[in-house]
């Protein structure tokens, strides 16, 4: 933001395109529940053919974990889990019997070392393998008779792994809420009127012919007037600031600005500088205060008083190109400026009518949000907090901060302050989840299969290749999920909407 200015003016074109559906591989669902693996992930040093050059404790009691999340207890369920002795037994000694397989201890010739001395070495180990074996299929078949899905990882306690004896152990995990969405059916939204009057077009249309203005000298020695534009150079200097980080004042480092435009009388010039340089002539120099208001854009000038040098080294005047058929032409694959201005209102009423019914999508699901209440998933809400941060650091990285300096985020502070937008989120996922099988609502092929090929598209790149890397990483179940909400939401908007 210039000091000059007040405000930003947009620069809207013809070709100023829009797209929905340009960010529908950003917001691919991350909230849908991750398929977990349910057992215990093995160090893969452990096994018996590194034991001649690596000793490694498994012993789970002693190892240094992350603090397990936090579950939300209205979303909890729990399982307890007995294993029959002589299960427990056989998976002890089918993992041995590999362990004497695969060992390759000095002393001993290969497959003959001693099983005392295999339970010994590698007791560890062996219970590692062992668990590995038996909780997660013991887990599995406990959640299925209980007839739930978690969307968590299951938290694993109270374990006791013996050979020859029975194997217990309490696992709890998140589940999906129980939402009642009684009455979705009955929540209103007003219709927006998305007519483009002549006002909006003929605003848009001078937008377009400022974007394509050419600036020529004023020749003549006359005083500048509203409507010119004066060339400047300025230097200005703080009052009263602050110190920066070194200690300095920030007076001590002025603004400086060399062949800076300013219009004279412009809606978007601050009126100090219209009031200093309007009647001013080419090479004349003068010395005036600017007073910022306290909601000035630029912060470090908001509410600051600076005192400004400035030399006019120019006049300018903007030319305006005239609206004929040369301008259509200009503008891209247009005949005449008639065609021209009528694709031009088309976009603009394409565009309105996009923006104004998403705002009023908005709107619904913000309605089923604040009627239908439920408990959330903490495991769900954090997925979605990860998410958000990670589109935030994308963001800042093309912005061109440093990992460095990411990594010196309060991220703890910036994880609290998502909570909120992250929760809100959630719930409308989990409410058009709901819905949409209510509705019977479903993705076809064919709708999933176009909606892939505009995502290469747009991200340039094959369309096998992004299938399979979607594939891969779990994003095409994500994109389906997404695009049935979307559609669930569409379906809805058509009935609701008044």
């Amino acid at each position: 933001m210039s000091p000059i200015e007040s405000t930003t003016t947009p620069q809207l074109g013809a070709d100023a395109q829009q797209s929905d559906e340009s960010v529908a591989h950003e917001h691919a669902q991350e909230l849908a529940p991750q398929e977990h693996n349910h057992g215990v992930e093995q160090d893969p040093n452990a096994g018996p053919e590194n034991a001649a050059s690596h000793e490694h404790s498994h012993d789970h009691d002693h190892h240094d974990h992350e603090p397990a999340p936090t579950l939300n207890p209205e979303c909890t369920r729990q399982v307890d889990v007995d294993v029959p002795a002589d299960e427990v037994s056989r998976a002890f000694a089918a993992v041995v019997k590999r362990y004497r397989r695969a060992a390759r201890i000095p002393g001993f010739r290969a497959g003959k070392v001693p099983e005392s001395v295999i339970r010994r070495k590698f007791a560890d180990a062996i219970r590692q393998d062992v668990l590995e074996e038996i909780l997660p299929a013991q887990f599995r078949a406990a959640i299925e008779k209980q007839g739930v899905q978690p969307v968590s990882q299951p938290q694993v306690t109270s374990l006791h792994l013996a050979d020859g004896e029975p194997m217990r152990f309490q696992a709890a995990f998140e589940v999906l809420p129980t939402i009642d969405i009684t009455g979705y059916d009955q929540i209103k939204v007003d219709r927006p009127q998305i007519s483009l009057d002549d006002a909006e077009f003929e605003a848009e249309l001078n937008q377009v012919r400022e974007s394509h203005a050419i600036m020529e000298p004023v020749e003549e020695d006359r005083p500048l007037t509203d409507g010119d534009f004066a060339q400047i150079r300025f230097t200005g200097l703080v009052h009263g600031a602050e110190t920066d980080a070194e200690g300095e004042p920030e007076a001590s480092r002025p603004i400086e600005g060399d062949d800076a435009n300013v219009e004279i009388g412009g809606a978007n010039t601050v009126e100090a500088f219209t009031s200093a340089l309007r009647g001013a002539k080419v090479g004349q120099q003068m010395q005036f205060e600017v007073l910022y208001p306290a909601d000035f854009t630029e912060k470090r000038l908001a509410g600051k008083t600076v005192a400004y040098d400035v030399e006019v080294k120019g006049i300018r005047k903007k030319i305006l190109p005239e609206l004929d058929d040369a301008f259509a032409k200009q503008m891209g694959d247009y005949e005449t400026i008639d065609l021209f201005k009528e694709k031009l209102r088309e976009h603009m009423a394409n565009d309105k009518r996009r923006r104004l019914e998403s705002d009023a999508k908005d709107k619904l699901v913000g309605a089923f949000i604040e009627r239908f209440q439920f408990p959330v998933p903490e495991s769900l809400l954090q997925q979605q907090i990860d998410a958000r941060l990670e589109r935030g650091l994308r963001a800042l990285a093309a912005q061109g901060m440093s990992t460095e300096q990411m990594r010196n985020l309060d991220f703890t502070r910036l994880r609290t302050a998502q909570r909120d937008s992250a929760l809100q989120e959630v719930r409308a996922s989990l409410v058009l989840d709901r819905i949409a099988q209510t509705e019977n609502i479903e993705v076809t092929d064919e709708e999933f299969d176009a909606h892939l090929l505009l995502l290469a598209y747009q991200a340039r790149e094959p369309l096998e290749i992004l299938r399979k890397r979607l594939t891969e990483d779990g994003g095409l179940t994500r994109i389906r999920e997404q695009l049935r909400r979307e559609k669930t939401v569409d379906q809805l908007f058509d009935r609701l909407a008044a």
